[in-house]
């Protein structure tokens, strides 16, 4: 196995966590990204001389640049990178404000996209890397409550799939991970939640938002094992665009696709009528 240089930004807790844990311990080296000073000590704690902290806020641009050119000017060359930090915001569209989508979508969408610029040249220059940009299940299916959420999700997916599609020929591998419900505090002291203020929703959401509550802490996913399998992943002769993480998210992403499908089929003969009559195709929207 070769050993490579990793940067996994959000490596504080939960997945970015486990995935630099896996990583450490397979012997490569790990550079992660924190948010609070606090947690710079007890992440070189992991594995003194391959653990590597930055302090980091990825909705600063400047910052993010700055930071890989000199993790790959002090470090070395960045091989693999894991772009997991995100949060997550709950709370029904209507009673949801403008305010907190931007903040979602600054750090979701936005922040990722300015890591996975700044790590990019290289690896194209070098003709060899691999990006994983960690999106979720609800970047490919939704529940009610998690608009904002799941927005940012799916324009994760789109930017990152798109992305796959023009480095394919340059070395440089992508993928996209989706996972299901890990037991990480994503549902606890990381997600934010709009307060209620809407009766008309109280039947739908209530028990949504109770039961993701009582569920947090007992999720079915091991974050160890999602870390064994992105190991897995960037040892693989061709590895997944997409790679959905635990069977909840089998389970529901097909649910979902095939709610997509069926209305596919269902409307297929209106969808067909708004081409022009003689079919011919001057160019792809």
């Amino acid at each position: 196995m070769t050993k490579r240089t990793f940067l996994i930004t959000g490596a504080s807790s939960g997945l970015g966590r486990a995935f630099a844990q896996g990583a450490l311990a397979a012997g490569h080296t790990v550079v992660g990204t924190v948010r609070k000073a606090e947690d710079l000590e007890k992440f070189e704690a992991l594995a003194p001389g391959l653990a590597h902290a930055r302090q980091l806020d990825v909705t600063d641009d400047q910052a993010v640049f700055d930071v890989v050119g000199e993790v790959e000017r002090t470090v070395g060359p960045i091989d693999v990178l894991i772009a997991n930090a995100g949060y997550g915001h709950e709370g029904v569209f209507e009673e949801s404000s403008m305010a907190e989508l931007r903040a979602q979508f600054d750090t979701n969408v936005f922040g990722l996209a300015a890591t996975v610029h700044a790590v990019l040249p290289g690896m194209r220059k070098r003709r060899s890397g691999h990006i994983f940009a960690v999106s979720s299940m609800g970047g490919l299916m939704t529940v009610p409550g998690l608009a904002y959420y799941c927005s940012s999700k799916y324009a994760v997916v789109g930017m990152l799939e798109t992305l796959a599609k023009e480095v394919a020929g340059l070395g440089v591998r992508v993928t996209i991970l989706e996972p299901g419900s890990f037991r990480t505090d994503w549902a606890g002291r990381s997600m934010v939640r709009s307060e209620r203020s809407i009766a008309d929703y109280d039947e739908l959401f209530d028990p949504i938002r109770a039961a993701r509550q009582a569920a947090s802490g007992n999720q079915l996913g091991d974050p160890a094992k999602a870390a064994e399998a992105v190991l897995k992943v960037i040892e693989a002769e061709k590895p997944p665009v997409h790679l959905l993480l635990g069977s909840d998210a089998l389970r529901l992403v097909a649910s979902g696709r095939a709610a997509v499908a069926a209305d596919i089929e269902a409307w297929e003969e209106l969808s067909r009528s708004t081409d022009f009559p003689d079919g011919h195709q001057i160019a792809a929207n």
